[in-house]
């Protein structure tokens, strides 16, 4: 291992001295310059980055490598524009698969930070690095983005025994705030990106309410002509044309819960009903809805928001369920501190969800990696429980299905006034 460097000018301003134990002003400086970044794109922000670093630490290439999961890759989205920066990416040295090994895929596994000052003689390191590059010192951490190991920031240098011990302190230092930095640009992309659905959304609408009114006319001509054939397919459009229309739907609700603005209007609801219709609507030949309840459920609830939650909730079930395995919906109450609640539970005999998926259930845009949906619905059941003043939750083991179960104040929800005044 290296030691420290000696041939830093102590007292330079634009040097890099630490010699007092202080923060030296450089890095001050380079914090300062981080946190002014523009984090519209992650990719402009961490090139960014890694430009400022590297001038920071006289480094020859700074890299912000992220880790892409799906191919169980380190990719460097941000490197500095300096003639080994460029090299690396002439020949594909910006991708390391964490299979092959090596120092950065050690770091990002391991979350400890590393130093070297011969990185030559270093058996472990990759030989396109130490030949292909011709990287000599190096000095890399990992960085946290929303509480979740994300990446490696790296400098590297062609000049061997260049960083020392109090670069590599600095350099974690710095990782974190770019932890923070890839964490304020994914959001303003994924704010972006919501804004532009929304949009695309609403104007999707406008555009289907007119092909609805045209089917309209010709399920009725057909039918007047009797020709079964055209009914049947028109029919078939109809259906298809309402399923865009639900996903639209759901897709402006998504908007209106970020912005404040989702709402509910209460009034006397059979939950059994509801339920009940709901059911027969989604079972098919393959997939059978068991229902048990009892005869009446009354309680102070928008009955089209609780029956999209529903039909959310049902389609999941429906989709996970293996042929021929039948969906339990029940409805019970129970007293919680003296308060009546409804529950309404929809069970299935499907594969159950991973442990390291629940956190994520019910958060926006969650589909897994072999749903064909958008990992809307569970996200809106629970902003619709939410509206109501109740829950969604979740109870499931890999293997043994899930249940979920919306929870609903039969007494006191909101609105309950606009039940009584109706």
């Amino acid at each position: 291992m290296a030691g420290s460097r000696e041939e830093v000018v102590m007292g330079d301003s634009e040097g890099r001295d630490w010699a007092a134990g202080q923060a030296p002003g450089w890095l001050l400086r380079m914090l300062e310059r981080l946190q002014a970044i523009e984090a519209t794109e992650v990719d402009a922000a961490l090139n960014a980055a890694s430009q400022l670093v590297a001038e920071g630490f006289q480094a020859d290439k700074v890299d912000v490598f992220l880790f892409d999961p799906t191919s169980e890759t380190l990719v460097a989205v941000g490197t500095s524009d300096t003639p080994m920066g460029r090299r690396q990416h002439a020949i594909g040295l910006h991708r390391l698969p964490l299979a092959n090994g090596g120092r950065t895929a050690e770091v990002f596994q391991s979350g400890r930070s590393f130093r070297d000052g011969r990185v030559d003689r270093d058996p472990d390191e990759l030989v396109g690095v130490k030949e292909g590059l011709g990287v000599r010192s190096t000095i890399a951490a990992p960085f946290v983005v929303n509480g979740e190991r994300r990446g490696v920031l790296q400098a590297t240098s062609a000049r061997p025994d260049f960083f020392g011990d109090q670069d590599l302190r600095f350099l974690e230092v710095v990782a974190r705030w770019v932890g923070l930095l890839t964490e304020r640009a994914e959001q303003g992309r994924a704010s972006a990106a919501e804004e532009r659905i929304t949009v695309l959304a609403h104007d999707l609408r406008n555009l289907l309410v007119p092909l609805q009114g045209r089917l309209q006319l010709l399920q009725r001509r057909a039918e007047r002509e009797d020709r079964a054939r055209d009914v049947r397919d028109v029919q078939i459009a109809t259906g298809s044309l309402e399923r865009l229309t639900r996903l639209i739907e759901d897709l402006l609700d998504v908007g209106r819960l970020d912005r404040g603005l989702f709402a509910v209007e209460p009034r006397p609801t059979d939950l059994v009903v509801l339920a009940r219709e709901t059911a027969g609507a989604l079972g098919t030949a393959a997939t059978r809805i068991q229902i048990e309840a009892p005869d009446e459920l009354v309680i102070c609830a928008d009955p089209n928001r609780l029956r999209q939650a529903l039909e959310n909730l049902l389609s999941n079930a429906v989709k996970h369920s293996p042929d021929g395995a039948p969906i339990a919906l029940a409805l019970t109450t129970e007293t919680r501190a003296d308060d009546r609640w409804a529950l309404l539970s929809v069970a299935d005999r499907g594969p159950g969800i991973a442990a390291e998926a629940l956190p994520r259930l019910f958060t926006r845009f969650a589909a897994g990696p072999d749903s064909s949906g958008l990992g809307l619905g569970l996200y809106l059941a629970r902003g619709i429980a939410v509206a109501h003043g109740g829950t969604l939750a979740v109870d499931s083991r890999p293997g043994q299905g899930a249940r979920f179960t919306l929870a609903l104040p039969a007494e006191g929800a909101p609105g309950a006034a606009d039940c009584a005044a109706g």
